[in-house]
């Protein structure tokens, strides 16, 4: 598996982030699959299950909203993993680590902290790896 994910250009992207492993990298791109298919990084979040579904009726609308998990579980559970290595493994601060401890200065729970670190990081991830597609006239 390692072999193959080395071949894509989306190995780099993530296997530069401080904290992810050679394990972890081909674990994410192989849940994703080809970055080709979703057109914006909204769709790989829904994709993950990581999106709060609108909760309205009338004039009401719900604000304390949870994660759809309609997505894809593995998706999830591998990018939560990628998380805690950051969190845990990083000696220098870099982007996510530091998103995630100002949420948890925020008063997140940790958890929280690190799924809204996860779907940043999926954000990220869409558009490195949409830039460096367009860069190789792949997209």
């Amino acid at each position: 598996m390692d072999k193959l994910a080395k071949e894509l250009p989306e190995y780099e992207v993530i296997n530069e982030i401080p904290g992810c492993g050679k394990k972890l990298t081909s674990r994410v791109i192989a849940e994703i699959g080809d970055i080709r298919r979703f057109k914006n990084a909204g769709r790989i979040i829904a994709y993950a299950g990581l999106d709060a579904p609108p909760y309205q009726s009338g004039q009401f609308e719900a604000t304390n909203r949870h994660i759809s998990k309609r997505g894809n579980k593995y998706l999830r559970k591998t990018g939560y993993e990628v998380m805690k290595s950051i969190k845990s493994s990083c000696r220098t601060d870099n982007d996510l680590k530091s998103y995630i401890i100002k949420k948890e200065n925020e008063g997140e729970l940790k958890k929280v902290a690190k799924i809204a670190g996860l779907n940043k990081f999926l954000r990220m991830y869409y558009g490195i790896v949409k830039k460096k597609y367009k860069q190789l006239e792949i997209w």
